[in-house]
């Protein structure tokens, strides 16, 4: 498969998803309650439900948006699944109706947009969804070109007696773009799983939030409100009006 395109990413990794991604921060949850404060909330990229669900069963009114089916039929398929409106879509596009107190984006999944205009365009779509006391909320790693090599990655996630993981990818750094797989090796048999991010620095969303007439409100280095300096490998933003 040559073409990769916005599902790309959810069809290929929904089986092992839930499996690798097990796991999530309660204090996660615990904020991104507060944040929607009574009133709706919208996951952009919200995957097989590991953030929606135990937000919705907060009762929250968690809406979400995902271009790949077989993410959405997965979340569907889980206990309280039924209790979440989900779009299927680029979530740039934000195509969904009303406003919502709370849009939020966790583990990364902004950086799936494929170019800085989308994620701008993203940006001015959500400022459109939000009252004026609500909030855009950003969960990303902070940019490592360190991980890179003559602009290359090849790392052994995983080495077992039966089973080799390796994370191999390519970085152009005038587009700000990683093409990489995600390499599964086990019995014989050869899995890959493609994905391709633009990241963006912290300073940048900033500047996207400014040109949709947003502004930074907070930034953390963790869930729990922990003080974000240049030594932090991730942040969560929050924008508002």
């Amino acid at each position: 498969m040559n073409f990769y395109s916005d599902e790309t990413y959810g069809e290929s990794v929904a089986s092992v998803y839930d499996e690798w991604f097990s796991e999530y921060d309660p204090h996660a949850i615990d904020r991104l309650a507060e944040f929607a404060h009574g009133g709706r909330a919208l996951e952009l990229g919200i995957g097989t439900g590991r953030f929606a669900l135990p937000l919705s069963a907060k009762g929250v009114e968690v809406h979400g948006i995902d271009a790949a089916n077989s993410m959405i039929s997965r979340l569907r398929a889980k206990p309280g699944g039924d209790r979440i409106t989900i779009t299927q879509g680029n979530f740039a596009d934000v195509p969904v109706t009303g406003k919502f107190e709370l849009v939020y984006i966790v583990f990364n999944t902004f950086f799936a947009l494929s170019s800085q205009d989308e994620q701008v365009r993203c940006f001015r779509n959500v400022a459109d969804h939000l009252p004026p006391d609500g909030c855009f909320v950003i969960e990303a790693f902070v940019p490592n070109l360190n991980r890179f090599t003559g602009g290359q990655v090849n790392w052994a996630t995983k080495v077992t007696t039966d089973e080799v993981q390796l994370d191999v990818g390519q970085h152009d750094a005038a587009t700000q773009k990683v093409t990489s797989q995600k390499v599964v090796i086990k019995d014989g048999d050869v899995r890959l799983y493609p994905v391709q991010i633009r990241y963006a620095w912290p300073s940048e969303l900033d500047l996207m939030a400014q040109l949709a007439g947003l502004r930074l409100r907070e930034r953390w280095s963790n869930w729990q409100r922990g003080p974000f300096s240049s030594e932090s490998g991730k942040h969560i933003s929050v924008f508002s009006f």
